[in-house]
């Protein structure tokens, strides 16, 4: 079965994010986290942050998760965007399929990816990015030892 990958850009460009300037490296780092820990809590399944440092000419880390509809991963990119603007790291632009089965944000050092299940499966950017280093971003549990 084809994927119907036909985008439509919200153009979502955010004037005052100024994509040459480079946040430090654990600054990228954070905010993946915040981002994969954001996307946990507002009910995303299966999310993972690859650091594609040296692989990818674009960014640093990658976002990826499951969502539920496309109303969820629209509040969930935003919520993100919320989070990224307190942190220095403003959305430079947003994308989505026609059927929005999948959600790009672009963070420019950090850049999510929101799918519905199918979708990420036929897409399969775990296993395109099969070099990329995971990031742990789990929350330690209280009383572990």
């Amino acid at each position: 079965m084809e994927q119907d990958v036909t985008t439509q850009s919200t153009a979502t460009r955010a004037p005052e994010a100024d994509p040459t300037a480079a946040a430090t490296p654990e600054a990228a780092e954070a905010f993946a986290i915040e981002a994969a820990r954001t996307a946990a809590d507002l009910n995303c399944s299966d999310v993972l942050i690859l650091n594609v440092t040296g692989l990818s000419p674009l960014t640093h880390y990658l976002v990826i998760a499951t969502g539920t509809s496309d109303r969820q991963m629209r509040s969930v990119a935003d919520e993100i965007a919320d989070a990224g603007k307190k942190t220095g790291f403003r959305r430079y632009g947003t994308d989505e399929d026609k059927a929005a089965t999948w959600i790009v944000a672009d963070f420019v050092e950090v850049v999510v990816h929101l799918f519905e299940p199918s979708t990420r499966g036929y897409y399969d950017l775990e296993m395109l990015w099969g070099d990329a280093t995971q990031v742990s971003w789990h929350r330690a549990q209280r009383g572990a030892k």
